[in-house]
């Protein structure tokens, strides 16, 4: 599978029982559809952020396309917060692509793992120190 940003291959990595798509060129990361909601292993929290995702047609980021149907990505506002955290969802539910950082911050700002879990196990798949967390995704 290539990547949506930057168009090398990505590798399949295993996060918490959930495969995973990461380009290791950009640091992005490619969910299939449900695989957050496994990954954050509370399904009532999950579903209360993919509700909470609004389209946003008015921004200037550049579109991707789906790395399974090839086409288009919308672009998905997070939360309320500033500055805005934009993601891109695949209009025909693939799944979710994430720029490098943006699955921790929405993790972050979200509050969706309080005990740093996922968190924890991300910055060791990257080989980041889980001490200095916070910053370092």
């Amino acid at each position: 599978m290539d990547c949506p940003a930057c168009k090398k291959a990505m590798i399949t990595l295993e996060l918490a029982d959930v495969e995973i798509d990461h380009c290791i060129s950009c640091g992005g990361i490619w969910l299939d559809n449900g695989e957050l909601e496994l990954l954050m292993d509370a399904p009532e929290q999950a579903g209360r952020l993919l509700r909470s995702f609004q389209q946003d047609d008015a921004t200037d980021e550049q579109p991707r396309t789906c790395p399974i149907c090839d086409k288009r990505m919308a672009k998905i506002l997070v939360g309320q917060a500033d500055p805005p955290l934009r993601i891109d969802r695949c209009r025909r539910n693939h799944g979710l692509w994430f720029d490098r950082g943006e699955l921790e911050g929405i993790l972050r700002r979200g509050q969706l793992d309080p005990d740093k879990r996922i968190l924890r196990l991300l910055a060791d798949m990257f080989g980041k120190e889980s001490d200095g967390i916070e910053g370092s995704l």
